[in-house]
């Protein structure tokens, strides 16, 4: 990957300096980055969770600081990976939304990224699991049995293995480092998002062939007899096995760390689980006594399991920074009948707070979130400190000693203190935003839900969203469920708040430390 790219003139620290090493200390920690999908707040043990049990993300807990009051910025996958990636908000670039399986890249070659920062710093860079940030030129014009340009690789990533958008969307198949794993040139893959291709059988027409019936949407293209989002046709070599998902990405972010035990690696390991469709591989199914949803928070678990046994095996643990996180809050029934609403029980996957996935309240940006590093977090901390994955980027620069492009990370700080456990205030303020794109303001333990459209409460998910033509305030410290609208009440709280996010949206505000 070429630097030169960055047509800039000069360099700089973001929102702080360097951190400072200990005299004859490493100064390249391994970095893994663990990204669940869709796990809540409240489906992780280490969170309070009773009716499930998550002991390896225990461990790492113990080991580390867990955050009690972090975020993803945005409630849907493809806009808080974009922002995780780029330390920008997502909502201030067109075309971040939900991307569809044949979307092309949403994150441009041209864009400076974490992965960006690691190669630079001299790492190797790896990618494994879900994507979701699209592929190729532009949205519809990929050729899936030639080699996808651009792809994962242009922006850092010296290998990737991925799956190119979600589990619920087709091409069912694995792309790594740009070409479709196993595909056979006799059986060329065809996608479309617009039309379905002759003689090939739907959910909607043909219900007798599927194992697991949607429950809205979710009817197209039939593989492994689980209809899907979007039309496919061809490729059948290369179609993923759904039980084997798990344990195929585990395989490739393990062969990864056991490839580069010797230099510095960086690897974002970005799982299915907890997406739908939810498939567990056969040691979890009907463990968890909740269906698919509880198996796959099991099999989530022993993923992370697998990535500490390995790295503490080949002798990495005590220099290698963890973090396991989630890309937005959860969602119960995502579009297929599997039971997770029926057995759901006294399990509440966002913890004590409101809406989930979708959402601006609370459960859609406050995600599970632990840092560990041996001898630079002490173990077993809880943080109840505002922080957002936003400011990885800026944090990691500043952990490496690294300078980063002027521009870069344009709404993300080096937040160092507060992810080794030394600040609890952490951020001056946040802005998140949920699927229909409506923002929020999080400032000094207040709450701010700009008045936007959008449905309030989204029947098929079951999900309050939080838009509403009215202004929404609640005091966070106080009220943490986000029970009582105080706008009416406190209009200077109110008026205060208004301000402050239209400064942060049209750039007047300036760094939010």
């Amino acid at each position: 990957m070429n630097l030169n790219r960055y047509l800039v003139p000069s360099v700089l620290m973001v929102c702080g300096s360097a951190y400072a090493w200990a005299e004859g200390e490493p100064s390249r920690p391994n970095v893994v980055l663990v990204y669940a999908d869709d796990i809540g707040y409240g489906d992780l043990s280490c969170n309070g969770a009773r009716t499930v049990r998550t002991p390896n993300v225990e461990r790492l807990a113990q080991a580390g600081i867990r955050f009690t009051n972090a975020h993803s910025a945005a409630a849907t996958s493809t806009p808080s990976r974009y922002a995780m990636l780029t330390g920008e908000y997502a909502w201030r670039r067109s075309g971040t939304g939900i991307a569809d399986g044949d979307a092309g890249m949403v994150i441009r070659p041209d864009r400076f990224t974490m992965a960006d920062l690691f190669h630079g710093a001299g790492y190797v860079t790896g990618m494994v699991g879900k994507w979701h940030l699209g592929l190729g030129e532009e949205n519809g014009t990929q050729n899936w049995n030639e080699k996808l340009v651009p792809g994962i690789g242009d922006l850092g990533f010296d290998y990737s293995f991925a799956m190119a958008a979600t589990g619920d969307r087709v091409p069912c198949v694995f792309v790594e480092n740009g070409n479709v794993v196993n595909l056979d040139p006799a059986d060329p893959i065809e996608v479309s998002y617009k039309h379905n291709f002759p003689g090939e059988p739907t959910g909607r027409d043909n219900p007798e062939l599927l194992r697991m019936r949607p429950s809205h949407g979710h009817d197209m293209s039939i593989v492994n007899g689980i209809s899907r989002i979007g039309y496919m046709k061809g490729g059948k070599k290369a179609l993923w096995k759904d039980e084997e998902i798990a344990a195929t990405l585990v395989d490739k972010a393990v062969a990864f760390i056991e490839e580069q035990k010797d230099k510095p690696f960086f690897l974002y390991f970005a799982t299915q689980d907890a997406h739908v469709p939810r498939v567990p591989d056969p040691r979890f199914a009907g463990k968890s006594g909740m269906g698919p949803r509880g198996d796959v928070l099991l099999e989530f678990d022993w993923a992370v399991g697998q990535i500490l046994d390995t790295l503490e095996r080949l002798g990495l643990d005590g220099n290698t920074i963890v973090v396991v996180s989630s890309d937005n809050g959860p969602v119960v029934d995502d579009g297929y009948q599997d039971q997770a609403v029926e057995l759901l029980g006294d399990h509440k996957p966002g913890g004590i707070y409101r809406g989930g996935k979708y959402s601006l309240y609370e459960a859609g940006t406050r995600v599970p979130c632990i840092w560990s590093w041996k001898n630079h977090i002490e173990p077993g901390q809880v943080s109840d400190a505002l922080a957002c994955q936003i400011d990885w980027m800026a944090t990691f620069a500043a952990l490496l000693g690294e300078q980063l492009p002027e521009g870069a990370t344009p709404d993300g700080c080096d937040q160092s203190d507060v992810w080794l456990g030394k600040d609890r205030k952490g951020r001056k303020n946040l802005v998140v935003q949920n699927g229909a794109n409506n923002l929020s303001l999080i400032q000094d333990g207040w709450k701010y839900i700009r008045p936007g459209g959008g449905e309030p409460y989204i029947s098929s998910v079951r999900i309050e969203t939080g838009n509403s033509g009215e202004p929404q305030l609640f005091d966070l410290k106080n009220d943490p469920s986000e029970k009582k609208n105080l706008a009416a009440e406190r209009p200077d709280v109110l008026d205060a708040m208004k301000e402050s996010l239209e400064e942060i949206v049209d750039g007047r505000y300036g760094l939010p430390l």
